[in-house]
């Protein structure tokens, strides 16, 4: 009989560890991009992303925006989720899914996405929301936009004295202020370095068209630009898969120049002559912070530039670039924070 009751009380025990195993699993945070069930969020608060139609892996600034929620979540135990928007139509609806289900913040990134929070915000006045590269006026709302064209006026000095053939193109995806700032720049900073260029401007009408940027990209490296600069989110990967194919097919060297995040380290340094960062991961991360912290601040817009080092190069531009050249970046750089230079935005 003892062995018997010792039998039983040893299948009880793993028939409890079994259950406690099984409840565990339940609770495991499993939103999409998680910590790969890894152990359950130390942190109650809940953080949401709402992506444009370029979508979470546009190798761009929705990517980079959801890489730094994530490091929150491994970080700090917040909860994180997105959800992508295939159309305009979808980004109203999306907020409204984080702001009903108790997030205590809900990005919005992307100008395209500044009506939408508008009217969530204002419909919904004690929730926390955020949008990266447009204002909204609503007491609930932190605005995060850019000097796009600062960091565009260095890209432009490295194409400007880059350049071969004295032709260069920028690509934007739509025309738009935040698009048109990146153009600018680029087009002031090429000409500044190198007036007899020719910087050719065109827009490919959206940002989730790689196709559309691959037969752009054709059509520009046809007309003889070596160096393309794409603001276009998925659709400039088409930029960089025409530049790609022209350079394995061993003709003339053509080169793209990233946007947003290094993109070397996605396209390789093969093709990347370098690339104008964006610093969406950080504003992201520190504005969400805010709300970890109890210290969010609607209401109000944050703009950063090259002194706040919103925008810049990468250190991986030392693989293409030459040490002349970024020297003179350097100079331009300083320039600007010194108010010496004043970048034209349009």
């Amino acid at each position: 009989m003892k062995k018997v009751f010792k039998l039983s009380l040893v299948m009880l025990l793993a028939f409890t560890v079994v259950l406690a195993g099984c409840g565990k699993d339940k609770n495991t945070n499993t939103n999409t991009g998680a910590n790969g069930g890894e152990a359950a969020p130390k942190s109650d608060v809940k953080v949401g992303m709402v992506t444009d139609v370029g979508g979470v892996n546009d190798k761009s600034f929705n990517q980079s925006a959801w890489e730094s929620l994530q490091a929150l979540q491994k970080e700090q135990g917040v909860e994180v989720k997105y959800l992508q928007s295939k159309s305009n139509a979808d980004y109203q609806p999306n907020l409204n899914q984080f702001v009903k289900g108790g997030y205590n913040l809900t990005w919005g990134i992307g100008f395209d996405l500044g009506d939408a929070i508008k009217v969530v915000a204002d419909e919904n006045p004690n929730a926390n929301l955020a949008i990266i590269d447009s204002v909204v006026d609503a007491p609930n709302v932190e605005s995060v936009t850019f000097a796009e064209n600062e960091g565009s006026f260095l890209v432009g000095v490295v194409a400007g004295l880059t350049t071969k053939t004295n032709k260069v193109a920028f690509v934007g995806g739509m025309e738009s202020p935040v698009i048109k700032r990146f153009a600018a720049g680029f087009k002031a900073g090429v000409l500044e370095v190198n007036p007899n260029a020719d910087v050719k401007i065109t827009y490919a009408g959206a940002f989730d068209k790689p196709d559309t940027g691959k037969s752009l990209a054709a059509t520009l490296y046809d007309s003889g630009a070596d160096i393309i600069f794409p603001a276009a989110g998925a659709t400039g990967t088409g930029v960089f898969n025409e530049a790609k194919s022209r350079n394995k097919s061993g003709g003339s060297k053509v080169w793209v120049i990233g946007v947003d995040k290094d993109q070397s380290l996605e396209f390789g340094d093969d093709v990347t002559l370098t690339s104008m960062i964006k610093r969406v991961d950080e504003a992201v991360k520190k504005v969400s912070q805010q709300v970890v912290d109890g210290t969010f601040k609607g209401g109000t817009h944050t703009v950063l530039g090259l002194k706040d080092n919103g925008v810049g190069l990468p250190e991986t531009s030392k693989a293409n670039v030459t040490p002349e050249i970024l020297a003179k970046v350097d100079e331009y750089k300083q320039q600007i924070i010194d108010g010496k230079i004043t970048v034209p935005a349009e």
